[in-house]
Order: C-alpha cells, then structure tokens, then sequence
C-alpha cells in the first residue's frame, strides 16, 4: 500500500524522496526491519496471549533430554511468523505481482492447514492433529495451484537472449532488453553446476512427438505438487529441538531472496548467464519479510524456548521455500539449498523402510539410527540440543554457500 501512496505522489507531487520506493533494494531492506521488528516487539505479545489460552505443546514420552520440561510451552507460534511477513509484504509489495500473489495465498493455505493440525491436538487434546490424508490432500491442493498458475498465467514467462554476433554481445553486457528476445511462456528451468544448464519439463514427453508439446502440464504440474509435499513435509520433520527449523529456514530463505532478486534484475541476470525472470524481483520484497519474520521469532524460539512453530510455521515455512524455488526456476537445487530438510526426512524414510524389512525378515524391527529424524539421533547419543542445532546452522551455511557458487561454477 505504501508503494502505491509514494509512486502517487512522486508522480502527482514530486514528493522527496518517493522514488526510493521504486528500488526493490530499498524496499526489501524496510520489509526486513519491519519484519523483524513486528516479530520480536509483538511477538511476546503473542506468546502471552497463546499461553492465557492455554496453547500449551502436548509432549511425547521419547526419552529425550530436557523434554519433559518442554511440555506447556506455547505452540502455535508460526502465526508469529505469518503476521510478521504478510504486514510488511502488504504495505511495501506490488500486490498485483503474480509471484507475490501467489506467495501470499501459499502462507494462508499452509498456515490454515497448520493451523487445524495444532487447534487438534491443543483443544480437542487429538495427538495425531489433523488426518495424514487431509494434510497430503491440502499441501495436493496448494501444489496444483501453483503449478497452474506458473502454467497458465500470462505474467509468468521468461526472456532468452539472442546472441549470434560480437556487436550484440556487446549489446548484453550493457544489459539492453535489445538483448533478450521476448517474453515467452515456458516449462524451462535450470539446473546446477551444467554448463548448458536450461532444461525443458516438456522434453519428457516431446521426444515421442513434438506436438506433444501443449500436454507439457501433464509433467510440470505433478512436479510442482510434488515440489511442495516434500518441502513441507521436509520443514515439518525438521521442526524438532529449539531453533533448528526457524534457524535453518533463515538460511534458506536469505540465499534464495540472492537468486530471485538476480533472475529479476535484467543486468545482473545477463552478467551472470543466469534466466532472465521479468517481474520476479518482486518477490525479493516477499522473502526478505519473511526471513526477517524467521530470524525474530528465534528471539523466543532458541534453547530454551519460549514458543514453538507448531504445524502453523513448519508447513507454511516448506511451503513458502518450495513455490519461491519453482517459481525463480530453482527447484534442482532444492536437495543442496534445503539439504538439512532433505538428510532429516531421508533419515525418517531410511528408518521406517529398514524397520519394516528386518521386521518382516527376521521377527523384529532393527534400526538405523538411535532415532529418527536425525537430530534425535544426536540427542539419544548425549549432544546437547544447542550444540546438535548450532551444528546443523554451520551446515546449512555451508550448503548455502555451494548453492551460491552455481551462479558461476557450471
């Protein structure tokens, strides 16, 4: 709202100063003051009203360190998050952005879904929260809207250069459009560390016949849904001990608000060879809100915490990481960027296949690991949840920094 007021009165008035709302860059550093602001002064807030209401976390008998004294601290914090993004995004985004629209519809569908898994287990004392199948069916949903939007919609396209001469080499390190064909609807997306790094959803079908072409969605669409289950679920798993979840996510979001504001930036989208977006720099404003919703909300999330995500934040957060990839054309690199959330639903997967086939072959389930996802694993080995949570933020930086490189490294 506040863009449109500022771009209203440089226009009508020349007001001082109204053409920094223009930048991206500037914006995108007031959403993440205001973000983190809004979560940390208002957050507290928050917590004192989830605990009047006695939205206090339900704790299982694992056998972990520390646990009991757990049990009554207030759940359901990631609405902490989702105000503390969606507040800034309104006063300081382009809301007739497609990206940031679709952004702001997959923070309400996820938060809406983890909000009734929470309100379960809390209120009507339900430990299994909302059915497995009412989950998939909803993060399903999510997934194929998105996909058809990135499909159909008309302001999602991409621009490719064109480059036959030296002259019109030139021509793209100055950064002209002249450089770029135009804009075109398309199934492309990109893939780390190959030189020649564009590859086409609609090539899995068009080598039978290349008029196979307009029946591109039927591969695109169930990638994208499950793009979005498997994040979510991902963020769910890791949403564990103190911090690791929100902690992680940070990261994550940070190095992916680099690559969207790079593949919406004509310029740098050129010097680095890297798809050219228009209209996704947008989205810049969208992450930086939300990675400063993530950092503030650790202000009452890290050991000991003080309010926990709940399904609430886990899902909205899987969700929200899952379409900004899709829809920067970064999905491949999913595995190395969310690498904490793939090695903990990895570690889940690895031990519940392992226990069912020794159970079946020899009598009684066997392990892998002390327990599953792997953060526990570490807690039953006797590492406190600091050390095991600040272990797993050096990796996700380090694996952040690898995703960075594939800017250039192909």
């Amino acid at each position: 709202m506040l863009y449109y007021l500022f771009e209203y009165l440089e226009s009508e008035y020349q007001f001082p100063g109204a053409t920094l709302f223009q930048f991206i860059t500037f914006r995108a550093a007031m959403a993440i003051i205001l973000s983190l602001l809004i979560s940390t002064i208002y957050g507290k807030r928050i917590i004192n009203f989830l605990g009047k209401k006695q939205m206090g976390e339900s704790i299982r008998e694992l056998g972990l360190e520390g646990q009991v004294e757990k049990a009554g601290t207030p759940t359901m914090g990631g609405v902490i998050i989702i105000l503390a993004t969606l507040i800034p995004v309104l006063l300081l985004a382009k809301l007739d952005n497609i990206y940031v629209i679709l952004l702001i519809v997959t923070t309400l569908w996820m938060g809406a879904i983890g909000f009734a898994d929470d309100y379960l287990k809390i209120k009507r004392k339900d430990k299994e929260g909302l059915a497995g199948r009412f989950k998939i069916i909803g993060q399903v949903g999510l997934g194929l809207i998105v996909g058809c939007t990135m499909y159909l919609h008309k302001d999602i396209t991409i621009k490719e250069e064109k480059v036959k001469t030296q002259t019109e080499q030139v021509s793209l390190k100055v950064g002209g459009e002249s450089g770029f064909n135009p804009a075109v609807k398309s199934t492309k997306t990109t893939i780390p560390f190959f030189k020649n790094n564009e590859f086409d959803y609609s090539d899995l079908i068009t080598w039978i016949s290349p008029e196979l072409t307009k029946y591109a969605w039927l591969i695109f669409i169930p990638i994208v849904i499950f793009i979005v289950t498997a994040v979510s679920n991902g963020a769910n798993l890791t949403d564990g001990i103190d911090g690791l979840a929100a902690g992680s996510s940070a990261i994550i979001v940070l190095t992916l608000a680099l690559f969207a504001w790079v593949s919406g930036n004509i310029i740098f989208s050129n010097y680095l060879n890297v798809m050219y977006i228009p209209n996704s720099g947008e989205m810049t404003i969208y992450i930086t809100a939300f990675a400063g919703a993530l950092v503030g909300f650790l202000w009452y999330n890290t050991y000991p915490a003080q309010v926990f995500m709940g399904d609430t934040g886990s899902l909205t957060i899987g969700g929200i990481i899952a379409v900004i990839a899709i829809a920067i054309r970064k999905e491949f690199l999913i595995p190395i960027l969310c690498g904490i959330f793939f090695i903990e639903t990895v570690s889940v997967m690895m031990q519940v296949s392992w226990f069912k086939y020794t159970k079946k072959k020899f009598g009684e389930g066997r392990r892998i690991f002390l327990m599953s996802p792997l953060h526990h694993h570490y807690q039953k080995k006797g590492i406190h949840e600091s050390k095991i949570v600040a272990r797993f933020w050096i990796v996700g930086i380090f694996l952040a920094i690898i995703a960075v490189v594939t800017l250039k490294v192909r």
